[in-house]
C-alpha cells in the first residue's frame, strides 16, 4: 500500500482550530498525523486521496490558518527515509519509556527501551492516543495477564506489554503491512510471546483475554465493542482510544450496553483514552 503525505502549515489564531481541522481530515480518510514544527504531516492511502476534496475542505474551513505546503507520494521502500526526513524523533513517555528507531543515536537511558522501525505502519508513540495508552500500561500491573493489542500498527503497545511482564499476547491488524512490520519490530525487541494475526474483530470469537487494548477510531470501536466484551474475562480491563473527548459519552453508552463500566478517562490534546472493566455476573 502506498501513502500520500500532506504537510500543512498552521497559523491559526484559535488554539482549538487545529484539532477541528485534524478531525475534518480524519473524516476524509487520513489515517495518521505527525506533529512538526510548523504544523502537521497527515497520511492517507493513495487510493483515498482526493486533491479536489481536500482543497475544497481547506478553502472552506471556518477558521483561517491552514495551508498545504507539500504533498509527497511515499513509495513502500522509501518509508523509513520519509519518517527520518519528517522528524520522527525519539519520544520519552512518563520518564520511564523511550520509543526510537534504528537510525537514532542519541537515546536517553530509560526503564523501557522500545525499538520501532515504522516502515508503512503507523504507531511511533508520537500521536496522543498511542502515548495515552503507553502511560496507562506503565501504571498497570500486566504480570502474567493474557492481552490483546487490537489494531496493533507497529506493535509498540504489544512490545511494551511484553516488557512489562504480560503473559500471552495477541496482536491483530487488518493491514498486511502492519502485521509484517509488527513481526519485524517484535523480533528486534526480542519479544517472543506475541502472536501476530492479520484480520479484524471477526477473529476474536472463542478467544479470551484479561486485558484488551483497542486504539482504532470511534466508529470501529462502536461497531466491534461487543466482540471485545465477549472475549474479555470477568473483571478484565479494556482500554480504548482513537477518538476525541467529545465522543466519550457515545463510547461509554455502548460500553454500558455490553456490560462494561468506565473506571477512568484521560485526555491529551483533545484525544481521549478510557478504561473499562467487565462487570462480574
Amino acid at each position: 500500500m502506498q501513502y500520500t503525505a500532506v504537510r500543512f502549515r498552521f497559523t491559526f489564531a484559535e488554539d482549538f482550530a487545529a484539532d477541528i481541522f485534524v478531525a475534518a481530515l480524519a473524516e476524509m480518510g487520513f489515517e495518521s498525523f505527525e506533529n512538526v514544527e510548523e504544523g502537521i504531516v497527515a497520511y492517507i492511502p493513495n487510493a483515498n486521496y482526493r486533491k479536489n476534496e481536500l482543497d475544497e475542505m481547506a478553502g472552506n474551513f471556518p477558521y483561517p490558518g491552514a495551508e498545504i505546503s507539500e504533498v509527497i507520494t511515499i513509495a513502500d521502500q522509501n518509508w523509513n527515509a520519509e519518517w527520518e526526513k519528517h522528524f520522527f524523533q525519539p519520544i520519552v513517555i512518563d520518564d520511564r519509556c523511550v520509543i526510537h528507531s534504528s537510525f537514532h543515536t542519541d537515546i536517553p537511558p530509560m526503564e523501557y527501551d522500545i525499538l520501532i522501525d515504522p516502515k508503512m505502519a503507523f504507531g511511533t508513540g508520537h500521536h496522543a492516543t498511542t502515548s495515552l495508552i503507553v502511560s496507562e500500561l506503565l501504571r498497570t500491573d500486566l504480570r502474567g495477564k493474557s492481552l490483546l493489542d487490537m489494531g496493533c500498527g507497529t506493535a509498540v503497545l504489544a512490545i511494551l506489554a511484553a516488557k512489562r511482564g504480560a503473559g500471552s499476547i495477541t496482536a491483530i491488524d487488518i493491514d498486511n503491512w502492519c502485521t509484517e512490520n509488527s513481526l519485524e519490530n517484535i523480533a528486534k525487541n526480542h519479544a517472543g510471546n506475541i502472536e501476530v494475526l492479520q484480520g479484524d474483530a471477526s477473529l476474536l470469537p472463542g478467544r479470551h483475554f484479561d486485558m484488551i487494548l483497542a486504539n482504532i477510531n470511534r466508529n470501529i470501536l462502536l461497531a466491534d465493542m461487543h466482540f471485545y466484551a465477549d472475549c474479555l474475562s470477568e473483571g478484565g480491563i479494556l482500554y480504548m482510544s482513537g477518538f476525541y473527548t467529545e465522543d466519550v459519552p457515545l463510547i461509554e453508552a455502548e460500553a454500558i450496553k455490553q456490560g462494561l463500566h468506565m473506571t477512568a478517562c484521560r485526555e491529551k490534546n483533545n484525544w481521549a483514552v478510557v478504561r473499562m472493566e467487565k462487570q462480574d455476573k
